[in-house]
């Protein structure tokens, strides 16, 4: 296996491959960076293009893409307000007021780094720990994943925000919009008061965008400049050095790579799900965890790297067992497939150079985002905040409308769009944090769907749900986040 690892470089440092990483890396950044776009729907268009390209050439592009997106969706996050990739909401909790206290440099220079390193770490798993891992995704049944959806909805309801009841009514939306569609079980139509458009759902791009895009514009429109922020103090050489972001941030890249990496391999979790658990790792194991959301750098840290440490982690499933963990790994099997190449166990046998040369790919380009995501961040997108909102405001909303529009080509999504950037504007001000609603809207079907589906099993035993081992490891996780909160609310009291 260590030969075919060595052969497998060889074969990637080919020029054509070397500039296909190359390009993918600098197209990613581009597209996480412009809110609206999205790596799966670049991919899925190239696709058709790579039918004539060599596997290798065609898969570079992809890691290139895949990698570079995970941290151009930090920029406009960092800048703006406004997620480029949903893996990117929670970097806005901790980016966007770096930003407005003029760390914006510092702010885009540790997401680099940390997208950098949580890239690495799960290429690496993937290298050398995808068959073992692979396995652990075959003891999850239903109960298990109906409690990691349970975890996550409760968890960020509890731990986002100050105010636990409204983070628990955000979620409860959430849920609600969710829930809106076809019944994937019985076949049934929920909350579509016989309209086609609801039939399959609110589309989730279109809802992130009008949740998390929206409303900053519209607060960025009513606000004069020089009230929005200061370009004076706005300073991009202001950064830490190196070795200063090793030392204060490697026990935060530990964690949330390690968080990353087991979400990674866990199917249809993805990097939302990994920032938003490492995002409140980070903050529950800080010594001053109420300076979270109001521009902690380390926040900026464990989001950016546990949603890019998703990113290789979520081949595991796909290239051993054929089952994809995320819309792209889905993707990446099909131009497999369109190659002639089986998923599967035997594919790190049969098509070693291949496979092996793919994983290869996947952790160069997450080393090219040392250089490419930093000059490119700092010396280019960062000055997009000295432009005055006259031309930033309609920018930015031409720009998220044809983003959304081509989605799925529908104008409806526009006014759903807008609908929902109405609701988060309005939630903004009344202090509703938005990330339970995100977090509902992803987790609320997986939980009912698979708490239906382990009744169907268990014929209505309550107790398939307390009796395995993954299930009550995962309840004893959700007691000590809730008993944690409960005795900080103690104290507080008993302080008061």
């Amino acid at each position: 296996m260590f030969d075919a690892m060595l052969h497998a470089f060889g074969v990637i440092m080919a020029p054509a491959s070397m500039l296909s990483m190359l390009v993918g890396t600098l197209a990613g950044i581009l597209i996480g960076a412009l809110p609206g776009l999205n790596p799966v729907m670049a991919i899925a268009l190239m696709l058709p293009l790579t039918y004539s390209f060599d596997p290798l050439i065609a898969l570079g592009l992809i890691a290139g893409i895949y990698n570079g997106s995970m941290y151009g969706g930090a920029i406009p996050a960092i800048l703006l307000k406004i997620p480029g990739t949903p893996s990117a909401i929670a970097t806005t909790f901790d980016g966007y007021p770096m930003t407005r206290k003029g760390m914006g440099g510092l702010a885009l220079k540790t997401a680099c780094w940390s997208s950098a390193v949580g890239g690495t770490v799960s290429a690496i798993a993937l290298m050398t720990l995808a068959p073992p891992l692979a396995q652990m995704t075959l003891a999850f049944g239903p109960t298990e994943y109906f409690w990691v959806a349970v975890f996550g909805l409760t968890s960020i309801a509890v731990l986002v925000g100050g105010d636990v009841f409204k983070g628990m009514l955000a979620a409860l939306l959430g849920i609600l919009i969710g829930l809106v569609g076809v019944d994937t079980l019985s076949g049934e139509e929920r909350f579509t008061f016989d309209n086609l458009y609801l039939i399959g759902g609110f589309p989730l791009m279109v809802v992130l965008i009008g949740l998390y895009a929206v409303p900053p514009i519209l607060e960025m429109a009513e606000k004069q400049n020089s009230a929005h922020y200061d370009p004076a103090n706005f300073h991009t050489h202001k950064s830490s050095k190196a070795l200063q972001l090793i030392r204060d941030y490697w026990r935060t890249w530990s964690k949330s790579s390690i968080i990353g990496v087991c979400v990674g391999i866990l199917p249809g979790a993805g990097g939302n799900l990994a920032a938003l658990l490492s995002y409140n790792e980070a903050k529950r194991n800080a010594k001053e965890p109420e300076s979270f959301g109001q521009g902690n750098p380390v926040g900026v840290a464990a989001a950016e790297c546990g949603n890019s440490a998703d990113n290789a982690s979520s081949m595991i499933p796909a290239l051993t067992l054929g089952i994809p963990g995320n819309l792209i790994a889905a993707l990446v099997l099909g131009a497999l497939m369109i190659h002639g190449l089986q998923p599967g166990p035997r594919l790190f046998t049969d098509s070693a150079d291949i496979v092996f040369g793919f994983i290869w790919q996947l952790l160069l380009t997450s080393l090219l985002l040392f250089v490419l995501g930093g000059m490119l961040a700092t010396r280019l997108f960062a000055q997009v905040l000295r432009l005055p909102s006259t031309l930033l405001v309609p920018t930015t909303l031409v720009l998220m409308s044809i983003g959304v529009y081509t989605i799925n080509g529908n104008t409806t999504d526009l006014y759903v769009m807008l609908g929902f950037g109405l609701i988060g504007y309005l939630l903004n001000r009344m202090d509703f944090p938005l990330a339970p609603i995100v977090l509902g809207v992803l987790l609320g079907p997986m939980a009912e769907s698979n708490f239906r589906l382990s009744m169907l099993i268990s014929q209505n035993d309550w107790t398939l749900f307390f009796t395995r081992p993954i299930s009550q490891g995962i309840i004893a996780l959700l007691l000590i986040v809730l008993g944690s909160q409960a005795l900080k609310y103690y104290r507080r009291k008993c302080g008061g």
